[in-house]
């Protein structure tokens, strides 16, 4: 099992494309092989830096849906919206 840490930084008043986008893509993951399940947070300190926790049954899961076109065009959807291009940090439990 991993978890995928995704960072994102939204434009000033793109909060409800962000969060329709989010949406999206979410849809999109919940039906790739190896989705388990994911939360996401809001800074509370910087409410346009949110961050997305996404737990895979493995490494081989993850990189299939990163590298699919469906979460490639969900993409495309956050380019806009977003300052800058999301972060992404793998982590595995110790």
């Amino acid at each position: 099992m991993i978890k995928v840490l995704i960072e994102r930084i939204i434009a000033e008043g793109l909060e409800e494309p962000y969060e329709a986008a989010a949406r999206g893509i979410l849809q999109q993951a919940i039906q790739s092989p190896g989705y388990l399940f994911g939360e996401s947070f809001t800074d509370l300190q910087h409410p346009n830096h949110r961050f997305v926790i996404v737990t895979w049954q493995n490494i081989r899961s993850w990189e299939r849906w990163e590298q699919s076109p469906e979460r490639r065009e969900c993409l495309t959807a956050f380019a806009p919206i977003l300052v800058e291009e999301e972060k992404i940090t793998l982590l595995e439990p110790l």
